[in-house]
């Protein structure tokens, strides 16, 4: 075969067939065309370069239906800082969505979804129980709990972080504050997850019954519960349930629809962000080798590193409000009766109030993130779920140094970020 070179190549067609466009979005294009109940593919796995488009173009973004989406954190805390104007009442909001159902009646009389004087009452009474010193007296128990788990990890053909390991933690922990019996938890974090699904953006009608199934099994559970601990009261300073049965010395007590459905509120506050925070965070100092070798040379840094990861990967996304009033937030006006959708995670990595956001620091400080929400409805158990971050991670890390994660399953929510499979090999 003689040699050839270049010359020799057939030159290219007079009329070559043209290349197809590619369309490159720009962060204004993202900005411009963010729609909360229409999202942009690949969002579930990363949503923070919408965050930041939005921020940087959109900060205050008028969604079709008229709500509008938020992203700064100077704004989330204004807001948190004015519950007066801004309504944490879901009323309005939940009933096209919900109709006349259990999902409703469930959503709007929880501690989070209301105003004063329900949300005054329940809180008072739930952190009654949640003081620093009930929660420091949980942790050698938490501690003896995380340990089985971790040697039942071991043992397990095909170990998953998620169903093995960090759901297990807070359907525990709230179980017995609640004093269910072990053998009647099983169903909790099914239930759990039926009824918070149904507060995501865009809600199905397979969803919606769910939801509705799981709030009517629930109740029913919890009637019979309720039943049993009024004959027989655990000790209120320890017993979350019976606190709430008894209410307060000046007379101050539960109606029994808040009672249970608070009750299953506490399930479901305490069980899926806690899931999400153990489960975002291993797969964050996974993913970081440089900070998870610091942590294993430094584990005094636990702390400052569950802090982090709530900021970095913030397991309660978004939050809502509506406000009362006509108020201004930047130029923009708001009549009153409109719809807010507050994205935590976005304000989270604000660069205006965290330097370099976008990078994962273990030893960050100042770190005065939004993951708790701020205010009057920060959560009440901040501290419990701190506490079960600190000890699952800290323990597990200090266990498994090596540990590979391998095909993660995210979960496809908007609202609560967080894994539905961890497959792990231990190393």
């Amino acid at each position: 075969m003689p040699y050839t070179d270049a010359s020799d190549k057939k030159p290219p067609p007079a009329h070559p067939r043209p290349l197809a466009r590619i369309i490159v979005k720009t962060a204004q294009d993202i900005a411009d065309s963010f729609n909360l109940q229409q999202l942009p593919a690949g969002f579930h796995d990363d949503p923070y370069p919408v965050y930041r488009a939005l921020r940087e173009h959109a900060p205050i973004k008028a969604m079709p239906d008229g709500s509008y989406f938020l992203t700064r954190y100077d704004d989330l805390i204004a807001i948190y800082k004015n519950p007066k104007s801004f309504s944490s009442d879901k009323q309005r909001e939940f009933k096209p969505k919900f109709g006349d159902s259990l999902l409703y009646e469930h959503h709007t009389t929880s501690l989070v979804f209301s105003d004063p004087p329900l949300h005054t009452r329940v809180r008072k009474l739930i952190s009654g129980a949640l003081t620093p010193r009930a929660i420091a007296g949980m942790e050698s128990s938490l501690t003896r709990l995380v340990d089985q788990l971790l040697d039942q990890l071991q043992v397990q053909s095909q170990p998953d972080l998620i169903e093995h390991f960090a759901s297990a933690i807070p359907v525990e922990v709230i179980g017995n504050l609640l004093d269910v019996p072990l053998q009647d938890r099983g169903p909790l974090r099914a239930w759990s997850l039926a009824i918070l699904g149904a507060l995501e953006p865009v809600l199905s009608e397979q969803n919606l019954a769910a939801g509705n199934l799981a709030v009517r099994e629930f109740m029913d559970y919890l009637v019979d519960l309720i039943a049993h601990r009024r004959a027989h009261p655990g000790n209120p300073e320890t017993d979350v349930l019976t606190r709430l049965i008894q209410g307060e010395s000046d007379g101050e007590k539960l109606s029994m629809k808040e009672l249970l459905h608070n009750c299953i509120f506490l399930l479901n506050a305490g069980h899926e962000t806690t899931t999400n925070l153990i489960g975002n965070g291993l797969v964050a100092l996974h993913d970081a080798d440089e900070q998870r070798h610091r942590l294993l040379n430094e584990p005094e840094l636990i702390k400052s590193a569950v802090e982090e990861i709530l900021r970095y990967e913030s397991s309660n996304q978004l939050g809502n409000r509506i406000t009362t009033e006509q108020v201004q937030l930047g130029d923009v006006v708001l009549p009153a009766q409109t719809r807010i959708t507050l994205c935590i995670g976005a304000a989270n990595r604000d660069p205006s109030q965290f330097a370099q956001p976008e990078q994962f620091d273990i030893a960050r400080n100042p770190n005065r993130h939004l993951a708790f929400a701020s205010g009057t409805h920060a959560c009440v158990g901040m501290s419990l779920a701190r506490l079960e971050g600190q000890i699952a991670l800290g323990r597990f890390i200090s266990r498994y140094p090596r540990y590979r994660i391998e095909n993660p399953l995210r979960s496809p929510r908007v609202r609560f970020r967080g894994f539905l499979q961890l497959p792990v090999v231990l190393g």
